[in-house]
């Protein structure tokens, strides 16, 4: 090479900018800005708004010079790139005091009213577990953030698609607030995802509320609602078969044993949604509701249901036994099911026989976990019959309760069940299957 020859050039040099952009998509934001420094391209590429289309802000509650910088960093993030964010998630990581939360809606007022500013793309926004009803939240500063974030979802209600205020824990005039504020301009919202599980507070029966329903009649276009039983009426579902059937796919229902779920509820209710709505798919999920007149009452013959969770969470009730929903309620959805959770104390009623015959009955059974007093041989059979196409499932998850604190003959008889299915679990199925002592 001569003396004036230039200087021979990195391959990074002549990287195409589409190239160059992907890879900083997998730098975090310390990398990036250090990358950005080394020339103008790079620097270029660091402003690039496909980088930051989705963004995840989480505040941690406990005290820490890394914690504080969080609060200046997403005020910092939001002034210089707010403009491009499509989908916005914000976490709250174990609040602890007043001094916290007072702290966290200051912030949140500065995010949010800069941002209703400067963006006119976020079509997804996530706040998840703010636990409003916590002593932590002082009146002024809870009813202070509130307003703020009506304010903003007024300002981004045209073009916001999917709303997530799961575990808010508002009372029932201000969540309403809240949901109103996404059809203040047109007294109609055209959003098609709401997730508002654990929304309201404990224990309020929402069902039996007309404002309420007042706010829900506004929103027109629906796909997927999430949501708890005690928001669940005739009425309710009357509005969402007139203004969201065409559009409505899947209805999320938690039903917790501390929310009211004692209202009567009509089959012909669920009927005639389900006939105007073809798409519709129906999944429950029951936390420590496990009577079987509870159930009777909600778990309707009309509903298209397609995944049912029973959750007792170790709680033993001898009261309580399992064996007519399996054999009674369960099996009315043979031929919509796909999906089974139960997660039981169901101590020493054997099950065995009553879970392998809802099992077989369910023609389109794709999910089962299972974590129970069961015996190591209803495995053996439930791959036999799987391996014979009496059923159809895909995924088996069982954790199989002892009251043996040494399991190790039953751990030996899974192991030899493994072997003798093994081409079967390996080839078709995503399984794992393991004793639990509960000593």
């Amino acid at each position: 090479m001569g003396d004036n020859s230039e200087p021979e050039q990195s391959s990074w040099a002549h990287l195409p900018d589409v190239c160059l952009r992907h890879v900083f998509h997998w730098l975090d934001d310390r990398d990036r800005s250090q990358a950005a420094l080394v020339c103008k391209k790079w620097s270029w590429a660091m402003y690039s708004g496909s980088l930051w289309r989705s963004r995840t802000i989480t505040f941690y509650g406990r005290p820490s010079r890394a914690h504080t910088l969080a609060f200046q960093s997403a005020l910092w993030y939001i002034k210089k790139f707010g403009k491009y964010l499509e989908r916005l998630e914000i976490k709250l990581a174990n609040p602890y005091n007043t001094a916290f939360t007072q702290k966290f809606q200051g912030t949140m007022r500065g995010l949010l009213s800069h941002l209703g500013k400067c963006n006119s793309r976020l079509v997804s926004l996530s706040i998840k577990y703010l636990e409003l009803d916590r002593l932590i939240w002082k009146t002024v500063v809870r009813a202070q953030f509130i307003k703020n974030l009506a304010t903003f979802l007024k300002k981004i209600s045209k073009q916001l698609d999917y709303l997530n205020l799961q575990g808010a824990r508002v009372t029932l005039e201000e969540g309403c607030e809240l949901l109103n504020s996404l059809s203040c301009l047109t007294n109609k919202s055209f959003i098609s995802e709401i997730n508002i599980e654990d929304f309201f507070s404990l224990y309020l029966p929402v069902y039996s509320s007309t404002l309420f329903h007042q706010t829900v009649s506004k929103f027109h276009s629906l796909v997927i609602l999430t949501f708890n039983y005690n928001c669940i009426s005739n009425e309710l579902l009357d509005i969402l078969q007139e203004h969201s059937a065409h559009s409505l796919c899947t209805l999320n229902i938690k039903c917790h044993v501390h929310d009211p779920h004692g209202q009567v509820v009509w089959g012909l209710s669920w009927a005639n949604l389900a006939k105007r709505a073809p798409k519709l798919n129906v999944n429950f999920f029951f936390e420590r509701v496990m009577k079987h007149d509870h159930l009777a009452r909600i778990l309707l013959v009309e509903i298209p249901v397609r995944s049912i969770s029973l959750r007792s969470c170790y709680f033993s009730d001898p009261d309580w036994t399992m064996r007519p929903t399996l054999t009674n309620l369960l099996p009315a959805y043979w031929h919509v099911l796909q999906k089974l959770t139960l997660e039981l104390n169901n101590d020493h009623e054997l099950l065995d026989d009553e879970l392998l015959q809802l099992i077989l009955s369910c023609k389109k059974l794709l999910f089962l976990k299972v974590w129970a007093f069961l015996s190591v041989t209803f495995m053996e059979r439930l791959l036999q019959n799987r391996a014979e196409r009496k059923c159809i499932l895909t995924t088996i998850k069982v954790r199989i309760y002892t009251v043996q604190p040494d399991s190790s003959e039953e751990d030996q008889l899974l192991c030899d069940i493994y072997r003798r299915f093994k081409y079967l679990i390996d080839s078709e199925l995503k399984y794992f299957v393991i004793t639990y002592p509960m000593v």
